[in-house]
């Protein structure tokens, strides 16, 4: 009993500092937040599939999330 106690305590610490972290941010955002602004995934220079934008060094955060995204291709049948 003490050890599910424990980790239920342990859990909910983990989610509680997590948080903290977007109390604390302008807007409550988190910043770099798509996957293809890592040079690491996006070796091509292709845009962000989610928001449209490219890499850049200088800007590292992900554009306008309502903008117009990539549609994606067509599946056949």
């Amino acid at each position: 009993m003490i050890v599910l106690l424990l980790t239920i305590g342990v859990l909910g610490l983990f989610f509680i500092l997590m948080s903290v972290r977007l109390i604390f941010l302008k807007n409550g955002e988190f910043k770099g937040t798509c996957a293809s602004q890592s040079p690491f995934l996006n070796k091509e220079g292709q845009p962000c599939g989610f928001c449209g934008k490219t890499l850049t060094a200088s800007d590292q955060a992900c554009g306008n999330p309502d903008a117009k995204t990539n549609d994606l291709p067509s599946v056949r049948k």
